[in-house]
């Protein structure tokens, strides 16, 4: 059970998670490229570049998609693509054709590695999490008790050097100076009440403008929150430490941070040999810090920061070109999501809002809605836990009895068990009986009835009644293709309507135009009779059935009549590779389905509640 648990939950996640890290990767590169564009220019724009890139590896593209959906006008409701004519009975007796073989099962071995990959991957993420975690936070007790041991320093050269480049910085909050006995470079320790750490004795072996630049470039660290940016980062770290990538943006962030520190040290008035000096003598004197959320003086390649720094009119400020691509490039990353979401927006929150209000309910018609006095043992369909005795269309409408809420969420907006995510566990367990009647002016034009027109009146009552909002986002999804086999279909053209004795009619006699008559045995669906059905209905069928898409590849045209029929599954489960349905599609249709994962769109409910009876 456990297994499975995790295996359903990696199923839903993992897609999204996987895009998520591609697309944080396929920015990180992007980042890296106008770097490269901005290598000659000041090194604060490339360490906010490198810092939106880290920063993205929090923030999903698709919570962007998502406020594009809500923001999309409020638009008609969604068609529904299929004509299905359909109702669903329990039959006592099985069919009288034989009921078709099973598919070997693999073995128990290999299906129990399988059921155990997620919570092997979840383990190893969880190790290397607190392990990183652990190490942090072994250096950040030392550093802290190296600081409770300092003691304030309130006069003397090194305050005097403090209180003169915060004025050339512009800071006004107040900055302590610490005196401590520890190894440790001066450095910045804090963020929101930063404090200097000036170790003992490294006075002595400087000058006064070598202590004054070297305050300096702590002072530009406070004024720039580098320490608030480096602890962002780490968070990065911990939560993607399996990313190489994450590593290296890292190690770029210290360096572009120390030249920008550099580069403000130098343009407020410090002579640069001077500077490289001061740098090089604390670079004798100390030990640099273990953790990058304590800014020092060290950080950062040696070598080539002081070509850097000893390089004359190498730094040039962005010009109007270099400014238009940065803010292009910063417009697209936010706009195209948004763009998406917009695009792609289903009938949700805000559709479901309007309804909500009241607005054309009385267009769309009547429906009643109430808790189901049914057996609550009943059989099992739509890949879930939906139980039902009966959903069908006919001229009055749509009727369905010991339904849960999640199957008419479904048929309201015609998704499939597994586009459906959230909501509350009575969604799947809660039997209701419900009925849906368009209004008397639809009734009166005559002709078959819309199911289409049935399904805007469910997705009027789901947002008035039950008061539902939700929004659209698109996942990756198991789902199968439809496909005929090598040798072909077997499938026979649909006969003349009321040429057979099995025809299924509506209320009113008349005889449906497409049906199909669905059997059980034991509590689980074994049989679709249909009549004059395409094979893209059946696909609907099938999606239903196995809970999951299944797209219609056959490539075979008009209706056919059919008798699909299977044996009950030993487990009950529609989703494993032994369920007789795919078998049972081979034998007696020459049809089967190949697994396939697809993007998809899906339904994420934000609120809904419990229905009360009328």
């Amino acid at each position: 059970m456990i297994s499975n648990s995790l295996l359903s939950i990696w199923d839903a996640i993992a897609p999204a998670f996987g895009n998520h890290l591609w697309q944080s990767t396929l920015f990180a590169v992007a980042a890296a490229a106008l770097t490269l564009i901005l290598r000659k220019n000041q090194a604060r724009a490339r360490y906010w570049l490198w810092m939106a890139a880290s920063i993205k590896f929090l923030i999903p593209f698709s919570w962007l998609v998502a406020i594009g959906s809500r923001l999309a006008w409020v638009r008609g409701p969604a068609e529904a693509k299929s004509q299905l004519y359909f109702t669903l009975e329990t039959v006592s007796q099985p069919f009288t054709q034989p009921a078709a073989s099973v598919i070997p099962a693999t073995s128990n071995a290999a299906s129990a590695i399988v059921h155990w990959v997620p919570a092997i991957f979840a383990a190893m993420w969880l190790c290397g999490f607190l392990a990183v975690i652990l190490i942090w936070c072994l250096r950040w007790r030392k550093i802290s008790a190296d600081i409770r041991g300092a003691v304030p320093l309130r006069e003397g050269r090194e305050v005097d050097a403090l209180r003169r480049a915060m004025h050339v910085t512009g800071i006004r909050q107040q900055i302590q100076l610490l005196l401590s006995r520890a190894t440790l470079e001066p450095g910045i320790f804090g963020m929101a009440r930063p404090v200097l750490v000036w170790p003992h004795g490294i006075s002595d072996h400087l000058d006064a403008p070598h202590l004054e630049a070297i305050i300096a470039h702590e002072l530009w660290h406070v004024r720039r929150r580098d320490n608030l940016a480096a602890a962002l980062h780490m968070i990065v770290e911990a939560l993607f430490w399996f990313h190489p990538l994450v590593w290296w943006v890292g190690s770029r962030l210290i360096d572009e941070r120390e030249r920008a520190c550099d580069e403000q040290v130098l343009e407020s008035g410090s002579e640069r040999r001077v500077y490289a000096e001061s740098i090089l003598k604390v670079c004798e004197f100390c030990v640099g810090s273990p953790l990058a959320c304590v800014s020092g003086v060290t950080g950062a390649d040696l070598k080539k920061r002081m070509v850097h720094i000893m390089t004359e009119h190498v730094v040039r400020k962005l010009d109007f070109r270099r400014r238009l691509i940065l803010s292009t490039a910063g417009v697209l990353a936010l706009a195209l999501p948004l763009a998406f979401g917009l695009a792609n927006a289903t009938p949700g929150r805000a559709q479901s809002q309007d309804m909500a209000s009241g607005q054309n309910d009385s267009a769309l018609g009547a429906f009643s809605i109430k808790p189901s006095q049914a057996p609550t043992q009943m059989p099992t369909y739509a890949g879930s836990n939906t139980r039902m005795v009966k959903m069908m269309y006919g001229p009055d409408g749509f009727m369905a009895g010991n339904v849960t809420m999640k199957a008419i969420i479904q048929e309201a907006y015609g998704v499939q068990a597994n586009q459906i995510f959230g909501g509350p566990d009575w969604l799947d367990s809660a039997t209701y009986d419900v009925t849906a009647k368009p209004d008397q002016s639809d009734q009166s034009k005559g002709g078959p009835p819309n199911p289409s027109e049935s399904r805007r009146i469910l997705q009027a009552m789901l947002a008035g009644r039950l008061k539902l909002t939700l929004h659209s986002e698109t996942r990756d999804l198991p789902s199968y293709a439809l496909e005929a086999v090598d040798g072909g279909s077997k499938l026979q053209r649909a006969k003349p309507a009321g040429s057979s004795p099995n025809e299924v009619k509506g209320t009113d006699g008349r005889i449906l135009s497409t049906s199909a008559r669905m059997q059980f045995d034991g509590g689980q669906v074994v049989g679709i009779e249909a009549r004059r059905m395409s094979t893209a209905d059946l696909a609907q069928q099938l999606s239903r059935q196995l809970g999951s898409a299944v797209v219609d590849k056959t490539g075979l045209q008009g209706a056919f009549d059919f008798n699909l029929h299977w044996t009950a599954s030993a487990n009950g489960d529609s989703n494993q590779a032994d369920y007789p349905l795919f078998t049972a599609l081979q034998e007696q249709l020459g049809l089967k389905l190949e697994p396939q994962t697809a993007p998809m769109e899906v339904l994420v409910i934000d609120h809904i509640e419990k229905p009360q009876e009328n």
